[in-house]
């Protein structure tokens, strides 16, 4: 049991280093002692179940790193890890497609923690077209899609900025998870072509703001896309906790009356 505990005093003080809280920080959020606390770091005390949990919430700490925790302590996970298309997600399920659905014609797609594409609605494919075969064959991961020289990178007319925003998320992201296949994925898209911009772009009235998506479809249309991203509250099950909403609206006019017309014109 020692050896236990002191795995997951390791584990918990990584946790809050990460977090950037000291030891009588997380004590008082966590209300109890610092002496305590330490112990419990260092292995002179063994945690309960509900400290750990207690611990874990103060921290933010994902579900499925929640589960560990609970594991290294010498307890069991209680936290689920269920598919999408498992019958008790049909609900679950049922939401995201209908959020997907009726964000058309506006583009709009479900991942995973990975960025993985789960599902996505019928405005998405069109912006997709002319990507190499591989980029788009499952399991798409939509960043790797983005930003690779044969997916959609030729076609984004601000890529050096729309790369910055990209990346930046997923540092922000890796930093909150560590998360060793998002660092994998890190390290892959930093090496690809990040060319610079080959002269000043106006910038938008809401740049200081938002980073759109300027990306060209077909020959000389170009759209013009603002994001965001939705995930549940307070899900008790990892692949919710881990699911994100990507959805995208028209930064203008334009833009907004060039997807409905698209929308009209598919089959």
């Amino acid at each position: 049991m020692a050896t236990t505990t002191s795995t997951f005093g390791t584990h918990l003080r990584a946790w809050r280093q990460r977090r950037r809280m000291s030891q009588l920080a997380l004590a008082l959020d966590a209300e109890i002692s610092a002496r305590h606390l330490s112990f419990v770091e260092t292995g002179k005390a063994q945690p309960s179940r509900e400290m750990v949990l207690r611990l874990a919430e103060r921290l933010d700490v994902p579900l499925r790193d929640r589960n560990m925790l609970l594991s290294a302590a010498g307890f069991a996970p209680v936290f689920p890890e269920r598919k999408l298309d498992d019958p008790a997600m049909q609900n679950a399920r049922r939401a995201v497609d209908r959020v997907l659905k009726g964000h058309e014609p506006y583009p709009a797609l479900a991942i995973d923690r990975h960025w993985t594409m789960l599902a996505a609605n019928a405005a998405v494919a069109p912006l997709l077209a002319g990507a190499a075969a591989a980029l788009l064959a499952p399991p798409l991961n939509v960043l790797r899609l983005s930003l690779h020289p044969d997916g959609l990178s030729g076609r984004i007319l601000n890529l050096a900025q729309w790369r910055a925003h990209l990346l930046e998320r997923l540092r922000r992201q890796i930093e909150i998870t560590a998360d060793p296949v998002l660092v994998l994925l890190l390290k892959e898209l930093e090496g690809y072509p990040a060319p610079r911009p080959p002269g000043p772009i106006a910038k938008p009235d809401h740049a200081d703001v938002i980073v759109p998506l300027r990306l060209r479809i077909g020959d000389d249309t170009v759209l013009s896309l603002i994001s965001t991203t939705t995930v549940f509250g307070t899900p008790q099950d990892i692949t919710l906790s881990e699911l994100a909403l990507e959805t995208f609206f028209p930064a203008d006019a334009v833009t907004a009356e060039i997807l409905r017309g698209m929308a009209v014109r598919a089959p």
